[in-house]
């Protein structure tokens, strides 16, 4: 309300003031009366002179609500205070229309009007305040309202207003239909709707209602709102045709029709459902083909199948490497081929697409094993084979292709071509990594067919390179002697060392160990304890472990080449001269060395002493009871006894000597300990130690 109140009269005086969005422009009374405009539902109030509205007003301004007490005062600057009127009048939309009340309290009169038709009529002077309810029903669409106050003497009250009646008993109106409706989908697929304000002041808000097409909206709204727009974000992603209508709805709950349809085509995101029974073609035994059946998909928008496979166990792939139909879908609901025969486990399971290119999610897995009997895709390239001082040397070029099976590269030698029969074969190497390998001695004399083939872990071959023939003519020439021999005496044996031989044909290296027998050198080999056989070396140094006893001998070390060319010590080998240490014990060291009831007497390099009995009694006829272990100590130049054994049920003994020291020569001696207290002679063993 804007409140008029008694002030000095100022000639041509103007006023200003901001009612809604619009200026409003009062003039003081005895000044001409400007236009004045105020926006709907702001009253404008009109001040006159008299209770006959006649002539005219003093005052025109804009008032929000009828709400005034004056007293006995004048209402406006220039005005009586008594026999004044004021009038409030308003044009607005009234919507629907419907039960509206108009409740009043005056002091004196008040008229109401509803485009000129009174609705109430309280008319006379009061000395109170007199109050009353009247209840209207307004059309539709827009009406004017007027208020008319006089006051004759005494003072002056008025509250007067116009109310929506939104008992759902006596409103029975429902709103208009809303207007302005406004649909847009965007990139992020949701739909936004909008729609123009309804004019019922007993507006409650919105119902908004969304339908696939060719079903009903129903009678749940997909939202209910207060403002004129929503936002839809649960669009489903099918491709669909959707409407939308909104509906307004009153304070008593009557509803308006729905608005004209707005359509919306969606994007189609949705993927057809995932095919079933795929996962019953799994068989338990071996496969040769392999056969898919599935339960069609009964989508309308459906475009076919896909079908994947991989061999990796969990969930295929669904990439374009292990698609088997390529981009086109399938268009029956069954599949079939031969299964490769690779020793893979292969898993199978099938997509169903629609028109839009959407694609489901995996059907369930169908297993199937295979028999590996297919060869690697690596291939020997560019092969050639030819024969020099090592052999047959065979060099080749690998393929970029490679399986995941492959194990290495087998080279087979013939002795005729493939093209005639009855040939042998011999597989001379397999599993090579790399791309070159010598055939070191391929019997002399004849034409051999060479072949490289790439093997996987199942044994089968690839594709093999070409036919190399080679003529072997052999070599028989030794290898020259080695050269940079050296031969040092240690307190555990020799140690010799020599320059490698540079020879290409090089096998291997033997060393000769020479002693003197009746004035001439005598070589033989050094022989493996293990195998009796000769030792063969191929690094350049060794130790010969013997006991240092201070014996001259006499070294040779051997080149001999993969056909086992050499030369001797009598043609060449070189040869080297060395004195042992003497780390004897002393000629009158005891026990004394003799015959005695052991067996034999022997040690290994890691200090185990061992014998057996050969007698049960000794020379003087007295049972053996046990024995005696004695080792020779260089500081003190004596046999200290290390251990005492009592002789048990068995027929050997031994001794494990803890504390014998490394990398040199210890000698050891054992007697038998009689019943009557005395020992046999010892019998006597040396032992060369490992460093």
């Amino acid at each position: 309300m804007t409140r008029a109140t008694r002030a000095s009269a100022l000639a041509a005086t103007t006023v200003l003031a901001t009612t809604g969005a619009l200026l409003t422009c009062t003039s003081a009374a005895g000044a001409a009366t400007a236009t004045v405009t105020c926006k709907s539902p702001v009253f404008k109030r009109q001040f006159y002179a008299n209770t006959t509205f006649s002539g005219t007003p003093k005052k025109t301004d804009c008032d929000s609500k009828i709400d005034q007490n004056w007293g006995t005062g004048a209402p406006a600057a220039g005005l009586p205070s008594n026999y004044f009127g004021v009038r409030w009048t308003v044009t607005r939309d009234f919507g629907s229309g419907g039960p509206f009340s108009i409740p009043v309290a005056t002091r004196d009169g008040l008229r109401v009007y509803l485009d000129g038709t009174r609705k109430v009529d309280i008319w006379k002077n009061l000395s109170t305040t007199q109050t009353k309810t009247v209840n209207i029903t307004v059309p539709s669409g827009t009406h004017t309202l007027r208020f008319d106050f006089v006051n004759w003497t005494g003072a002056a009250n008025v509250k007067a207003d116009y109310l929506p009646r939104t008992s759902a008993t006596v409103d029975k109106v429902k709103p208009l239909v809303p207007t302005g409706t406004s649909l847009t989908y965007d990139s992020s697929y949701r739909a936004d709707f909008s729609w123009a304000a309804n004019k019922e002041m007993d507006l409650a808000g919105y119902r908004v209602y969304r339908r696939l097409q060719g079903t009903s909206y129903g009678t749940k709204p997909l939202a209910t709102t207060a403002s004129t727009s929503y936002r839809d974000t649960t669009l489903p992603k099918n491709g669909a045709v959707y409407y939308y209508e909104v509906r307004a709805y009153d304070k008593a709950g009557n509803e308006s029709a729905g608005t004209a349809d707005k359509s919306v085509t969606t994007v189609d995101k949705s993927a057809p459902a995932a095919p079933k029974g795929v996962e019953d073609a799994w068989k338990p035994d071996y496969s040769e083909k392999v056969s898919l059946s599935w339960y069609g998909n009964t989508e309308a928008d459906l475009a076919g199948y896909h079908v994947y496979r991989s061999t990796t166990g969990g969930p295929v792939a669904l990439t374009a490497a292990n698609r088997l139909n390529g981009d086109k879908p399938l268009s029956n609901s069954w599949y079939e081929q031969p299964l490769p025969q690779t020793g893979d486990t292969y898993y199978y399971v099938v997509t169903a697409v629609d028109t839009h290119g959407n694609e489901s999610a995996a059907s369930g897995t169908a297993e199937f094993y295979t028999r590996d009997k297919t060869g690697p895709v690596n291939t020997a390239y560019n092969a050639t084979a030819v024969e020099d001082e090592r052999g047959v040397t065979l060099t080749w070029d690998k393929s970029e292709a490679t399986s995941e099976d492959f194990v290495g590269y087998t080279v087979l030698r013939y002795n005729k071509p493939r093209t005639e029969s009855g040939r042998t074969v011999v597989e001379v190497a397999k599993g090579i990594q790399g791309t070159s390998f010598t055939d070191a001695a391929p019997p002399p004399g004849a034409t051999y067919y060479y072949l490289v083939v790439a093997a996987d872990g199942a044994g089968n071959w690839g594709i093999p390179s070409v036919e190399m023939p080679v003529a072997v003519a052999g070599n028989s020439t030794p290898p020259p002697p080695v050269t940079g021999m050296t031969v040092t005496a240690r307190e555990n044996g020799v140690s010799l060392s020599w320059d490698a031989s540079d020879d290409p044909g090089l096998d291997h290296y033997r060393i000769m160990r020479g002693t003197l027998v009746d004035g001439e050198w005598v070589y033989k080999p050094l022989i493996d304890s293990w195998t009796l056989r000769p030792q063969e070396f191929t690094q350049t140094h060794h130790l010969d472990r013997t006991v240092a006893d201070g014996e001259q001998i006499r070294y040779s070390v051997v080149a001999i080449d993969q056909y086992g060319n050499q030369l001797t010590p009598e043609t060449g080998a070189p040869v080297q001269d060395v004195t042992e240490l003497d780390l004897r014990p002393d000629v009158d060291a005891g026990p004394a060395v003799g015959d005695n009831p052991l067996g034999h007497l022997n040690g290994d390099v890691y200090g185990s002493v061992h014998w057996w009995l050969s007698s049960d009694t000794g020379a003087n006829g007295s049972r053996v009871t046990g024995f005696a272990v004695y080792r020779w100590n260089r500081s003190t130049h004596v046999f200290d006894k290390v251990d005492v054994q009592k002789r048990g049920e068995s027929t050997s003994w031994s001794y494990v000597d803890t504390t014998m020291p490394k990398g040199t020569t210890t000698y050891y001696r054992v007697t038998a300990t009689l019943a009557d207290g005395t020992e046999t002679a010892a019998r006597e063993t040396a032992i060369a130690s490992v460093d």
